[in-house]
């Protein structure tokens, strides 16, 4: 059966001094879900571990994050996570800069389209 995206969420997240890639991407994924109560899976009648969950991190340093901890953040689904060049480092006077992560969550099941 084809993959058809039903859902995609936003969000931002940052480390102010510690320069932590992962906990800067974990506040993004975060903001995107704390802000929603997402019911996909019981609207197209699916289970939740059916759910296909594709994270898309943007930050300045992507090999820097750990891929493995932010598929923690989901309690169920099937989670991928992928890392790009994206977000901002900030300068600070300390020469450690703030990390600024974008995240995009997209919910995906496999299903047939409706003619």
């Amino acid at each position: 059966m084809p993959k058809h995206r039903v859902l995609t969420e936003f969000g931002m997240g940052s480390s102010l001094r510690r320069q932590d890639y992962t906990e800067a991407a974990r506040r993004a994924l975060k903001d995107a879900l704390w802000h929603n109560s997402i019911n996909m899976a019981e609207l197209f009648g699916f289970d939740k571990e059916a759910m296909l969950i594709d994270v898309e991190i943007a930050v300045q340093e992507p090999d820097r994050v750990d891929t493995s901890a932010l598929a923690e953040v989901f309690p169920y689904g099937q989670v991928s996570v992928t890392t790009t060049l994206g977000g901002l480092d900030i300068p600070r006077p300390d020469g450690n800069p703030t990390v600024i992560a974008n995240a995009a969550i997209s919910v995906s099941f496999e299903m047939e389209a409706r003619a």
